[in-house]
C-alpha cells in the first residue's frame, strides 16, 4: 500500500496528451503506410500507361517514316532516346524497335538483356506484362506494341523498364512526409489544449477538495462551462460543498444542543429536589415539587428514547410488525385522539377528508400514528394554534396518500433541504420549542420501513403540505 502511495504520478494534461499523441501517431503510421502502397500503386499504373502511349506514338512514327517498307537494321532514325523526356516519363527506359522475327532493328541502347525476352514477348497477348530476371532477381515491366501497316503486322515497339524505376516517387514521399509531420504536430497542438480546457476544472475541483478536507467550505469554483459534464461537475461539487458545510453547521449544533436539551431538565431536577431536600418547601408544596422533578424526568427520558429508536431506525435494527388496517378507520382514530389531548381555540378547525371507499395497506398501526401525530404537532405550532389543519386520503394506482395541510407560516427557503436531515431545527424553532430535531427524519425512517415515504409536497406564506405515501394493492 505505501509503494501504491509513494509512486510518482502524472498530472492529468501530462497523461492524456502523451497517450493521445501516441494514438495519433499510430494512427498516422498506418495512413502513412497505406498511402505509400497506394502512391507506389498508382505511380506504377499511371507510368505504365505513359510507357504505353509513347510506343504508340513511336510506332506511328515508324510507319510514317518508312511507309511500312522493311528498314535494315540500324537504318531507323535514331529519335527514340528524347522520348522519355518529352513524355514526361520521369524514368528513362529501354525502347527498342524489332521485326516480325524478334530481331531488333534499333534501340536507344547498347544491345543487351531485351534480346532474351524478344521472342517470348511476341507470343504474348497482353500489352503490359511484367517479367523477372532469375539471374538478377529483378523484376521488369515490358510493354509491346505492334507496328501495322495495311492490317499487317510488320514489327513491334517494345519497351522495357525495371520495377523499380517505375515505382520510385522520391517527391511524393517527401510531400506525404511533411504532410504527415504537419498533421502530427497541428493534432498534438489540439490534444494539447483541449486536453488543458478539461483538465482544468478537475485540477480547480481537485484543489477545492483539498481546502474541504482542511475545513475550509468557502470555495470559490466558477461554473460556466459550455460543455454539460464539466458544469454537472463543478456545479454538484459547489452544491456538495454547501452541504458539508450545512451538515457541519449541524453537527456542531447537535452537541450544543443535546447538552442544552439535557441540562435544561437535569438543573430543573436538581434545583427541586434541593429544595424539599432542605426544607425550603414542604408539604403539598413539597409533593408538587417532586411532581414537577418527575414531568421533567419524564421529559429526560422521552429525549434519550427518541435518540435510542432514531439510531435503531437508522441503523435498521428495529423491525416494523406489519398488519392490515382499514386507512379511513385508522386515520379517523388518530386524529381524534390527538384532538382531545391538546387544547385547542375556536379560531382553530381540524378538517379530515376521508377516500370515498374502503382502503386496506399493510402498515405498523403504532408507528403510522406517530407519524401523523408528529405532523399535527407541527402544524400546529406553525400556526400558533390558530387556523385550519386538513388532513385528506387520496387513492392513487399504486398509492395511497395521506395530506397533512397547515395554514402556517411555511417554511424559509433556505432551511427546505435540510428539514429531513437529523437534528436539523429551524431557526425560529429553535427558539420556541424544545426538542432534538429528530421529528421529521425519524418519521420518514419509519415511512420508509413501512415501504413508504414522507414527502414536503409544498411551502409557501400561505402553509406547508406534507404528504405520507404507503404502497398498497387493489382488491379485486
Amino acid at each position: 500500500m505505501s509503494n501504491q502511495q509513494s509512486k510518482p504520478r502524472d498530472s492529468l494534461l501530462r497523461y492524456w496528451t502523451t497517450r493521445y499523441l501516441l494514438a495519433l501517431c499510430v494512427g498516422l503510421l498506418i495512413i502513412a503506410f497505406f498511402s505509400v502502397l497506394w502512391i507506389r500503386h498508382t505511380t506504377v499504373e499511371n507510368r505504365l500507361n505513359i510507357m504505353e502511349l509513347m510506343a504508340e506514338e513511336i510506332a506511328d512514327r515508324f510507319v510514317e517514316m518508312s511507309e511500312g517498307q522493311p528498314i535494315p537494321k540500324g537504318d531507323v532514325p535514331g529519335y527514340l532516346n528524347d522520348r522519355g523526356r518529352f513524355m514526361d516519363l520521369e524514368s528513362d527506359p529501354l525502347i527498342s524497335i524489332v521485326d516480325t522475327y524478334g530481331n531488333t532493328l534499333t534501340t536507344n541502347r547498347p544491345q543487351d538483356r531485351m534480346l532474351q525476352f524478344s521472342e517470348v514477348l511476341l507470343n504474348e497477348e497482353k500489352t503490359v506484362q511484367e517479367l523477372n530476371n532469375d539471374a538478377t532477381k529483378e523484376a521488369f515491366y515490358v510493354v509491346k506494341v505492334p507496328i501495322t501497316y495495311q492490317d499487317a503486322t510488320v514489327g513491334w515497339v517494345v519497351m522495357l523498364e525495371s520495377k523499380a524505376n517505375l515505382a520510385e516517387v522520391n517527391q511524393e514521399y517527401r510531400l506525404l512526409a511533411m504532410m504527415i509531420i504537419g498533421l502530427a504536430l497541428i493534432g498534438w497542438t489540439a490534444i494539447y489544449f483541449l486536453s488543458k480546457r478539461l483538465s482544468k476544472p478537475i485540477q480547480e475541483v481537485a484543489e477545492a477538495a483539498r481546502e474541504i478536507q482542511a475545513g475550509n467550505y468557502q470555495i470559490d469554483l466558477k461554473d460556466s462551462y459550455q460543455e454539460q459534464e464539466l458544469y454537472e461537475l463543478v456545479h454538484s461539487f459547489k452544491e456538495m460543498s454547501k452541504r458539508l458545510e450545512k451538515l457541519e453547521t449541524l453537527r456542531t449544533e447537535l452537541l450544543a444542543g443535546v447538552t442544552h436539551e439535557l441540562k435544561t431538565p437535569v438543573t430543573s431536577i436538581d434545583g427541586l429536589l434541593q429544595a424539599v431536600h432542605e426544607g425550603v418547601v414542604e408539604g403539598e408544596e413539597a409533593k408538587e415539587f417532586i411532581k414537577l422533578s418527575i414531568l421533567e424526568t419524564e421529559k429526560m427520558k422521552k429525549m434519550v428514547e427518541d435518540l435510542l429508536a432514531f439510531n435503531t431506525y437508522a441503523t435498521n435494527v428495529m423491525p416494523v410488525q406489519l398488519q392490515e388496517y382499514e386507512i379511513n378507520q385508522l386515520i379517523k382514530e388518530s386524529v381524534y385522539q390527538w384532538e382531545i389531548t391538546h387544547e385547542v381555540s375556536q379560531d382553530f378547525q381540524l378538517v379530515v377528508h376521508q377516500a370515498s371507499t374502503p382502503l386496506f395497506v399493510q402498515i405498523d398501526q403504532i408507528r403510522l400514528q406517530q407519524i401523523l401525530i408528529n405532523l399535527l404537532n407541527n402544524a400546529f405550532q406553525a400556526m400558533d394554534g390558530k387556523g385550519e389543519i386538513e388532513v385528506k386520503i387520496d387513492e392513487g394506482p399504486k398509492n395511497i396518500s395521506i395530506k397533512v395541510k397547515d395554514s402556517g407560516k411555511g417554511i424559509p427557503d433556505e432551511e427546505v433541504p435540510y428539514i429531513f436531515e437529523r437534528f436539523f431545527r429551524g431557526q425560529e424553532k429553535k427558539l420556541r420549542v424544545r426538542g432534538l430535531g429528530l421529528g421529521l427524519p425519524f418519521s420518514k425512517l419509519i415511512a420508509q420501513s413501512m415501504n413508504g415515504d414522507l414527502i414536503l409536497v409544498k411551502t409557501s406564506e400561505c402553509g406547508t403540505e406534507f404528504m405520507i405515501e404507503l404502497p398498497y394493492q387493489k382488491r379485486s
